[in-house]
Order: structure tokens, then sequence, then C-alpha cells
């Protein structure tokens, strides 16, 4: 995604190329992170670890999309980030935890 940047527009996040600043986030913030991969209770698992493991987080966890082949499911996970770094850490346990195939 080189050469674009993220912006604010009607209360969503886009892709514009136009604009030169990033969007600014106010912290303490609700943040939702998508977590993707092949087997769905090994994904329920490693949500609970990862959100005790990084400050005993209240979280609220649900169930996303299966795909066409049943092959891949997707939970929707949140909570509330104190800092970007807070927030960092947690997408960064989530992406190297092996049962997470892909983190949004």
């Amino acid at each position: 995604m080189a050469g674009k940047d993220i912006t604010k527009k009607a209360d969503r996040l886009v892709l514009d190329a136009a604009t030169k600043t990033r969007p600014e986030i106010s912290y303490p913030t609700k943040w939702g992170f998508k977590i993707i991969g092949r087997n769905k209770e090994a994904l329920e698992k490693c949500i609970k670890y990862i959100m005790k493991e990084t400050g005993d987080k209240d979280h609220v966890c649900t169930l996303g999309n299966k795909s066409k082949t049943g092959k891949f499911h997707s939970f929707n996970a949140s909570c509330t980030v104190d800092t970007e770094a807070e927030r960092n850490k947690i997408f960064k346990y989530f992406e190297e935890h092996d049962d997470v195939d892909m983190v949004i």
C-alpha cells in the first residue's frame, strides 16, 4: 500500500492518496480486530489467551464469517486500548500466533 494514506470519512477509514496526514485517534478507544484461521475452536481460545496475556483485557468476541469452502473462519474481537503501542502489541500477538492465518 505504498503511497496510500488513510483518512477518516463519514465515520469510516478510507484509503486516499490525495490526503497526506494520518487520522488522529484519541486514546483510550475501543478497537476491533478481525482474526481469521482454519480452526474455529483454536481461534476462540487464542483470542481469550491473547486478551489475558496483554493486560487481562475485557473484550467482546463474536463469530464472523466462514469461507465458501468452510476452510477458514473469522472472529471479530474488540477491546479498549489505552495507547497506540498497546493496540500494536495486541495486533502483533495475533499476527504471530500459530492458529491465526490473518489479522485485520
